[in-house]
């Protein structure tokens, strides 16, 4: 949800609610990044709300385009965590399962 003033595009702040710091310091950081972003911070209202507001200034593009720009680039950040993790999964399984046959095979 957008709160504050409608007149200016580039400016905004975003109610996300269910959501508590791990979301909102990782999209913080990711528009902090963005060259378009002139200002960035969040908060949260109080302890016991499950609700992070997030307040935008730019250089002059939507507020929204930006955030939602930021939203996309965590989600690609994520896949990539993600896929890393899983080969390195899969190549500590492999070592393990060839250590057990080395084994098998010493004890033969």
């Amino acid at each position: 949800m957008e709160h504050g003033s409608f007149n200016d595009p580039s400016q905004g702040t975003f109610s996300m609610t269910d959501e508590d710091h791990t979301l909102a310091n990782s999209i913080r950081f990711t528009l902090n990044q963005d060259p378009r972003v002139t200002f960035c911070g969040y908060s949260i209202p109080h302890p016991s709300d499950a609700r992070v507001n997030i307040r935008i200034q730019t250089t002059g593009d939507p507020a929204r385009e930006v955030l939602k720009d930021s939203c996309q680039d965590q989600m690609l950040v994520c896949q990539h965590v993600r896929s890393t993790f899983d080969q390195a999964v899969m190549e500590f399984k492999r070592k393990q399962a060839l250590k057990s046959l080395q084994s098998m095979d010493i004890k033969s």
